[in-house]
């Protein structure tokens, strides 16, 4: 089988916030340290940002949300394992965060679902899996 990677870079800060984020929906932060502004003011986030606690699921959301209406399904009750059928064959993606393994044993198709990924979400195409996640 051909074994693709593909990572979705800055995937956190491509969506929106969560509704249930913050107070009412809404994420109030404070200027960094080093800016010399008033203390009292404060910033309003439109799009989450890393140090926020709800980043990861706010991305898992978005691609829980995106794959399926790609015909993908989740394997058993793994929610980061999808699978869907392709010209009467199945493709495999596995999800750590923001990287992707994508497995396939025909290569036209697989570079065409990577390529439709890519399209949807700003990331790169790694090419062949030689190693993953430092493995």
């Amino acid at each position: 089988m051909f074994t693709d990677h593909v990572d979705f870079f800055q995937a956190f800060v491509q969506k929106e916030l969560l509704p249930e984020d913050g107070h009412n929906g809404k994420v109030y932060i404070s200027s960094p340290p080093g800016y010399d502004e008033d203390p009292l003011y404060v910033y309003r986030p439109l799009k989450p940002l890393y140090s926020m606690p709800s980043t990861a699921r706010a991305w898992h959301t978005t691609m829980s949300a995106f794959l399926p209406k790609e015909g993908c399904e989740t394997v058993g009750f793994e929610k980061s394992m999808w699978t869907v059928t392709v010209d009467c064959a199945r493709i495999l993606l596995g999800a750590h965060i923001h990287n992707f393994v994508i497995v396939r044993t025909n290569r036209q198709v697989l570079d065409a679902f990577c390529a439709h990924l890519l399209h949807a979400f700003e990331g790169t195409y790694e090419g062949a899996l030689q190693h993953y996640l430092g493995v």
